[in-house]
């Protein structure tokens, strides 16, 4: 009997573990040499795990496993035949876009009465023990009513933890009668999720995080997608939007203001002669940050093939760990959402990060006249540890100005040379 041992292969350099995020086949079915099987979060991105061979598979892990790079997670019955009629799976194997795990745990919400409805189960008076006084005094700042809490103590006493996970009232409500759904779901977080979420507050903690703000025109450049949109489309393939000008606009500010473009190593600042931008994309996982690789040597119409090609990737979940690692800079459009102004947090070890924002008609004053022009704020953040405020502001302006003339300034005065038409 041949049987292979499958392990957790290296995602990339410096990760040492992963999450079983889904299983994308049952233990004993047949899986096909480079069907994927399962899905795995790593703190940098999600990735799928290909059969090794074909056979009949068993799993070694649950969703939900913490694994070490090399550790056995399954193994593969290379001797065991194929069922017959069984069609092959990799085509029908389920995504977890297309079935969510978080809607899994409201199956598994308090247990009802069978054949009594919602609204009578959500006001059912359970006989419980009186609750321990730390059990009565968080049920008291909550709001909630004894009677309403199941105990799991002895003789049904209400114990602490009861309490803390006694679910409050709706605003205003009277929990004795409340009539409508009061289930709660929980969900563990992803490894990516959680890698997130202390990156985040780490950046808040470990950086002398500070923002600038200002506002850009954007009439030239709705009149140059106008006027050259089919034309751009029809010669490179790619549709010309508002990202290329945002990116040509940054690695030119990037060279005016070279210690935007530095990280803290240490004692030491690193500066860099390159300009690696990282394009925040809202993928199914959450928001990944692909990297245009000396970005400040592409035309408008590389930009904007290569944010394409990437932002594809991250919606099929196929991004790689090499393509979010590195970056000297990152720009977020927090725009496509509908936010009008907010203070991007920075991606570390990097120094500084370029929001933008909605647009919207707005009037402002020009050469002395209320004219309506489509307006933009920007945000840029910045650690101000190692950029002064000199640098961040003038920074930001060096952008606005590319932006309110980029033909001008980005395109050397020639818009159609600039564009590569």
């Amino acid at each position: 009997m041949s049987v292979l041992e499958m392990k957790v292969p290296s995602p990339g350099e410096s990760i040492t573990e992963v999450e079983i995020a889904t299983w994308l086949v049952k233990d004993g079915d047949y899986v096909e040499k480079d069907q994927p099987i399962a899905e795995v979060d790593s703190d940098k991105a999600t990735l799928e795990l290909p059969a090794e061979q074909s056979g009949i598979i068993t799993l070694k892990a649950e969703e939900g496993d913490v694994v070490q790079v090399g550790q056995v997670v399954c193994l593969i019955d290379m001797d065991a035949a194929k069922p017959a009629g069984s069609a092959a799976p990799a085509a029908e194997a389920p995504k977890q876009e297309e079935a969510p795990k978080a809607a899994e745990p409201a199956k598994q919400e308090a247990p009802k009465p069978a054949a009594q409805p919602v609204a009578a189960a959500a006001t059912q008076t359970y006989a419980t023990g009186a609750p321990s006084p730390a059990a009565k005094k968080i049920l008291d700042e909550k709001g909630i009513d004894a009677s309403q809490v199941s105990g799991s103590g002895r003789d049904g006493r209400i114990s602490k933890s009861d309490a803390e996970l006694a679910a409050v009232p709706a605003f205003g409500g009277n929990p004795l009668s409340a009539t409508g759904s009061r289930g709660t779901t929980t969900t563990k977080l992803s490894v990516l999720r959680r890698k997130i979420a202390q990156r985040l507050v780490s950046v808040k903690n470990e950086t002398a995080m500070l923002t600038t703000f200002n506002e850009v025109d954007m009439s030239e450049i709705f009149r140059l997608r106008k006027q050259y949109k089919e034309e751009f489309a029809q010669k490179h393939g790619v549709g010309l939007g508002f990202m290329s000008f945002f990116t040509k606009a940054v690695t030119r500010a990037l060279q005016m203001y070279p210690d935007v473009n530095a990280s803290i190593d240490g004692d030491f600042k690193v500066n860099y002669d390159f300009c690696d931008i990282s394009i925040a994309v809202s993928g199914p996982k959450g928001l990944m940050v692909p990297v245009l690789r000396n970005a400040e040597n592409m035309s408008f119409a590389s930009v904007e093939a290569n944010i394409k090609d990437l932002a594809i990737k991250v919606r099929d979940g196929k991004i790689t760990v090499d393509e979010m690692t590195g970056g000297t800079f990152t720009i977020t459009n927090g725009g496509t959402f509908g936010s009008m102004m907010s203070t991007p947090i920075i991606n570390p070890p990097q120094s500084a990060i370029l929001g933008m924002h909605n647009i919207i008609q707005r009037p402002v004053a020009v050469d002395g006249q209320v004219v309506i022009r489509p307006m933009m704020y920007v945000a840029m953040s910045y650690d101000h540890r190692i950029i002064d405020g000199k640098e961040s502001v003038g920074f930001l302006v060096a952008v606005k100005e590319a932006i309110d003339n980029p033909v001008g300034i980005l395109m050397g005065g020639d818009e159609r040379k600039g564009l590569g038409l």
